[in-house]
């Protein structure tokens, strides 16, 4: 096995099936899907596991959120890096934003050598398809700015969609408490330790069914603080 894929779920019992259907036919590596939930009383868990007996899955599991005591999507991605039986981890949201097309080709810069590769929306052939405005704009400045004023090797470190090596999270330790501003925790601190990252253009597409989780004035902050800690 070379990838495990994490998917994160709170409450998406009406996209995950689509998900899981589309990483079978379009991710042609190796790979098995860790389904991280946070509570069993969530609806998601039911159809993944009626999903699995049904089609007779073999490499999808499901795990509850295990690393810390609070819920939330950075300790669902601490919970499948730890659970993980592949040397490279890859994070695909289960609202269908990703572009699980490109996956195949992001793992292959892991076989090359690359520690972390980065779906870029703001690089050259990079697409972002709806969304809030504001959300939008802060995230390609925070990401462009940071590329062009600190040499950081992505336009776009705050998108969850990325390919791990597995190894990196022995020397890199995740202190993000909020939501998705550990990608950008991430991104500085393994660029400030030297570790090969590169960028793919890819598309982003808003979701079109349930609520998003992104709590945008609640994470700012934390986003802050990792934007700033570049500058050290």
């Amino acid at each position: 096995m070379k990838l495990s894929i994490i998917v994160p779920v709170y409450f998406e019992d009406k996209t995950i099936v689509t998900v899981l259907k589309k990483i079978k036919t379009l991710v042609k590596t190796d790979h098995e899907v860790l389904v991280v939930y946070d509570l069993k009383k969530d609806p998601t868990v039911q159809v993944v596991a009626n999903f699995i007996k049904k089609k007779r899955v073999k490499n999808i599991r499901l795990i509850q959120n295990s690393v810390r005591t609070c819920r939330g999507v950075i300790n669902a991605f601490l919970t499948g890096v730890k659970k993980a039986k592949a040397p490279a981890v890859a994070v695909v949201m289960a609202d269908l934003s990703d572009d699980l097309a490109k996956l195949d080709s992001i793992y292959r810069y892991i076989e090359q050598g690359t520690d972390i590769v980065c779906a870029s929306r703001y690089m050259k052939g990079g697409k972002l398809v709806g969304g809030p405005v504001v959300k939008q704009f802060l995230s390609r400045m925070a990401g462009v700015s940071a590329h062009f004023l600190f040499k950081l090797p992505t336009h776009d470190p705050t998108n969850a969609f990325k390919v791990f090596r597995k190894s990196i999270f022995k020397n890199i330790k995740v202190e993000s408490n909020g939501g998705f501003e550990y990608n950008l925790e991430i991104i500085a601190k393994a660029w400030k330790k030297g570790y090969k990252i590169v960028e793919v253009p890819a598309t982003w597409w808003d979701r079109t069914k349930g609520k998003s989780k992104f709590k945008l004035l609640k994470w700012l902050p934390k986003y802050l603080k990792w934007y700033f800690y570049l500058l050290k």
